[in-house]
């Protein structure tokens, strides 16, 4: 089906007028609250906050993410028709103004739940207000040798339909490590998520010049 979406001068529009505290959303998809995953959200996090603007994790470790069933009541309601803490999640995403979701790559693409929470979080998106557009994000995978950048191009593919904004870094955003914070040894992933991170603080505060 076909979703009507903003025009550009809309969005921005309402993007202006939106809080003078600007915010990115971490997402953790990682079942492990303490895994490489949630280190390298955690160093994104504190380079966000250096620039002045504010960031927070929030962690799927422990929720068990359905998928979407299509019954359409986030249309109706909206808000999504399954109860599992995804809304909770939503709302928080519905008021910052950056998106951020990393991944761990387990067997050669994103985790599953973490699709099924990104496919819901868009879908109430597009049935509702269009909350997603204009956001600044992008994704970020980790692994043990394989799999990043096919993740990383499933991913993209919930930020670019969303009318969402990718900034880039000095290259994909990748991290190789298996133990917990062995990925924090990867010096050149490690740079690239930085920069990366960097990014998207400076052009959340360009979109909201109110708020420096």
């Amino acid at each position: 089906m076909f979703m009507e979406s903003c025009l550009p001068e809309e969005l921005w529009g309402k993007q202006a007028a939106r809080s003078a505290i600007v915010k990115v959303i971490l997402i953790s998809g990682s079942p492990k609250p303490n895994g490489n995953t949630a280190h390298l959200l955690q160093e994104c996090s504190k380079v966000i906050e250096e620039r002045g603007v504010e960031a927070e994790i929030v962690s799927l470790a422990g929720m068990k993410i359905e998928a979407c069933i299509a019954c359409g009541r986030c249309s109706k309601e909206g808000k999504c028709g399954l109860e599992d803490g995804l809304n909770e999640v939503i709302d928080k995403i519905r008021t910052a103004d950056g998106l951020i979701v990393g991944t761990p790559v387990y067997f050669g693409t994103a985790r599953g739940d973490v699709m099924c929470a990104l496919q819901r979080i868009g879908y109430v998106s597009r049935n509702t207000d269009n909350y997603l557009a204009g956001k600044v994000g992008g994704p970020i995978a980790v692994a043990r040798r394989g799999g990043q950048t096919l993740t990383l191009q499933e991913m993209l593919m919930f930020f670019l339909i969303n009318d969402m904004i990718v900034p880039g870094s000095s290259y994909w955003n990748m991290v190789f490590g298996r133990t917990p914070g062995e990925a924090l040894n990867d010096q050149e992933g490690m740079t690239t998520i930085r920069h990366f991170s960097a990014n998207v603080a400076e052009l959340v505060k360009k979109l909201h010049p109110q708020a420096n």
